[in-house]
């Protein structure tokens, strides 16, 4: 494998000092015109390339924001990723996004990658509900700003959309359609997303009078299409199978009509499904999903924002304030819900 050219060697074939070196390359207007031409051409020869993040790292504010969701095989974090990146790009910086895959492990060695890499700041939905993860990296005086998750100290800022009102949306509208038994396919109960979702659709049971024996609950492991089909597999072997479906999200609830298409059970006129997060794929479903919709874009680029606010700030002349941005979520109606249509 062929070494890389550094600046020594650059100094060495011009017959420079590694600082006229460095001059020329950072600042070219204090060198003699003579020995920055014979500095550029040893360079060009030499085919020598600056290491930016060394550059970076020296001068303490690297050009790299990290991203850490809990599932880019989710349209909704490929948003939110979306929107965080056209943030930072106005800002001329990169966005370094990992994977968690819903593994508190996995996000605790990305969390360190981060540390490692000194990036400037992450935004991080987190995977561990214990909060361990993010205690260890607080350590690292690294800014980070959650999302899709509402901070619950004043040390961090959070970009969240509100879901307990976003669960009574969806079981309020199946309630309003005349169902009284639903299920709800939560995915893991140790997600504040899971819980807060459940919430909200227990509130809209209440508010028409009925309990929460009414909504009967199936969690699963995970929040993807499999995980739906399983719940779905669930479904159809209840001997009182309830009428209607809350998912926590669309992967999930696109899995559960999956199921229903494989065992020919009508949706909407046998079984209503309502998803969680309005993907692309929510409206291009064999049977358009009724959905509720968060605005993941505006989500990641909201986060994004903040934690260049917190990065740029002078805590003598300007203070960083942390502040929580909770966004509201809003109840698209398609086909999977709405039975005779």
């Amino acid at each position: 494998m062929a070494q890389s050219v550094g600046i020594k060697d650059v100094a060495r074939a011009a017959g420079v000092s590694v600082g006229t070196v460095s001059n020329v390359i950072n600042r070219p207007d204090t060198v003699a015109s003579e020995t920055r031409a014979r500095v550029l051409s040893a360079i060009d020869r030499l085919g020598y390339v600056r290491s930016e993040s060394a550059r970076q790292l020296r001068a303490g504010r690297s050009r790299i924001m990290g991203l850490l969701v809990l599932d880019m095989g989710n349209p909704f974090f490929v948003d939110v990723a979306r929107g965080a990146e056209r943030a930072a790009r106005d800002a001329g910086l990169g966005v370094m996004v990992c994977n968690s895959a819903q593994d508190p492990g996995e996000e605790a060695e990305y969390l360190s990658l981060f540390a490692e890499q000194r990036v400037r700041g992450v935004l991080l939905t987190p995977a561990d509900a214990t909060g361990r993860n993010i205690d260890a990296f607080r350590r690292h005086n690294i800014p980070f700003v959650l999302v899709d998750r509402v901070a619950e100290g004043a040390t961090e800022c959070s970009v969240s959309v509100d879901d307990v009102a976003g669960g009574a949306l969806a079981v309020r509208h199946l309630v309003d359609a005349g169902h009284r038994s639903i299920a709800y396919v939560s995915g893991p109960p140790g997600l504040t997303q899971v819980r807060d979702r459940r919430t909200g659709a227990l509130n809209a049971l209440a508010e028409a009078g009925l309990g929460p024996d009414q909504l009967r609950a199936l969690p699963t492991e995970r929040l993807d299409v499999a995980a739906g089909r399983d719940a779905g597999a669930r479904l159809l072997g209840l001997a009182d199978r309830p009428t209607a479906v809350f998912c926590a999200n669309d992967l999930l609830a696109l899995g559960v009509l999956q199921a229903m298409y494989a065992a020919g059970v009508n949706v909407p006129d046998d079984l209503a499904i309502v998803g969680y997060d309005d993907i692309e794929f929510a409206a291009a479903a064999a049977v358009p999903l009724t959905s509720v919709r968060q605005p993941a874009v505006t989500m990641g680029a909201l986060a994004a924002e903040l934690l260049l606010e917190e990065t740029e700030a002078d805590s003598a002349t300007r203070p960083h304030e942390h502040r929580r941005v909770v966004l509201q979520p809003e109840l698209v109606v398609r086909r999977s819900s709405l039975p005779g249509r």
